[in-house]
């Protein structure tokens, strides 16, 4: 925590302002968490100031005992009835007004619109941001037990779907098998579709009440979180059958397009790199629906990529460094977009290359 703290108040001191807010609302915007472990609830906002104690602010009266056992560096107190005007009262006795003031997180415009009355607000996501990317030993740690965590819910839904089993079902089977540990949900995202009808490529955000029939394909993408630390898998079933050919084909691109990108994914490496890795896939006549890459944990972090026939935008600058986490998930879907799969983990970058940190089987797995 005190890692964490020096590295924002040097990003401050970079950005010339001597007060942030770090705000969060509705569990969204990691870092309230990240900088006083309080997982946001309704609202929070954290008044950083070096050489003084962080104000922690929290909505809804009755979170406040809870926010104080767990946010223990900071000063902990009700947000009152609109919590930026709280923000600016303690920023004015601490002698900020009129002045620059440093922002992290999803700010909605009408208390952005008091700061701005207030003094000059001065963006710092994009600080924050470089901050999430690299993980400290200590997050390392960390991010084993939510990597733990998500390859129990996937063992579990390995061992327990089936024919007759809908996805609402599937959410509950996953989610049984970490939330008595300690883990809580980051997404569970399941997709069925018929084999030999298909139409159904990338896994779905909202379940669908479809039960699961014999001859399916059943993609997921299941992250189960350990506080905000969080793995990640991506996985394809048949439901107890054999998979057509279409199918195998497709998982064989997908698992030599992961192999590919995996042998780049290191030190040094460049994310046009780790594009052209993948052009397996569209020399193989298929394509992509999902991202490709992305970085992770901390937020849905920089770079996320496409591959070459599905361009988010021209690969940026960026260069993979130490300590970076990373998903690969190439969903290889058919050009018409009719049938797909999807597979893929959260990796490590090392100094020896990408370390995966789950130990559930590869491959195209069957249920049922």
């Amino acid at each position: 925590m005190a890692r964490r703290r020096s590295a924002l108040t040097a990003e401050m001191t970079a950005a010339d302002v001597e007060h942030t807010v770090v705000y969060g609302a509705n569990r969204i915007g990691s870092a309230v968490g990240w900088l006083t472990r309080w997982p946001v609830t309704r609202e929070a906002l954290a008044v950083v100031t070096p050489g003084e104690r962080d104000l922690l602010l929290v909505s809804f009266y009755n979170h406040v005992p809870n926010a104080s056992r767990i946010a223990t560096e900071a000063d902990v107190r009700f947000a009152g009835p609109r919590i930026m005007a709280s923000a600016t009262e303690e920023l004015r006795r601490r002698g900020a007004g009129g002045g620059r003031v440093g922002v992290v997180g999803p700010l909605g415009y009408r208390p952005y619109a008091e700061l701005a009355a207030f003094g000059e607000p001065v963006p710092l996501d994009a600080a924050y941001t470089r901050l999430r990317l690299r993980k400290s030993n200590e997050e390392i740690e960390w991010l084993r037990v939510g990597a733990s965590l998500t390859d129990r819910a996937v063992r579990a839904l390995h061992g327990e779907a089936g024919p007759g089993v809908d996805e609402r079902e599937l959410a509950n089977i996953v989610e049984r098998a970490y939330v008595g540990r300690g883990g809580t949900t980051h997404i569970h995202y399941f997709g069925a579709t018929a084999m030999e009808a298909p139409d159904v490529v990338v896994p779905a955000q909202w379940p669908a009440v479809r039960p699961l029939q014999r001859g399916d394909a059943l993609t997921c993408e299941v992250s189960a979180s350990f506080w905000d630390y969080t793995g990640q898998l991506l996985r394809t079933f048949t439901v107890g059958a054999d998979p057509p050919p279409l199918y195998r084909e497709l998982h064989d691109v997908a698992d030599a397009a992961f192999d590919a990108i995996v042998e780049r994914l290191r030190p040094g490496a460049t994310a046009a790199d780790v594009v052209e890795a993948s052009t397996v896939i569209e020399d193989a006549g298929f394509t992509i629906r999902d991202d490709l890459v992305h970085g992770f944990v901390g937020g849905y972090l920089p770079p996320v990529l496409g591959s070459r026939s599905r361009v988010l935008d021209e690969p940026p600058q960026f260069t993979f460094e130490t300590g970076m986490t990373v998903v690969v998930q190439p969903n290889v879907v058919t050009q018409d977009e009719r049938a797909g799969v999807q597979t893929g983990e959260l990796l490590l970058v090392t100094d020896a290359g990408a370390e995966r940190l789950h130990d559930y089987e590869r491959g195209l797995l069957r249920v049922g």
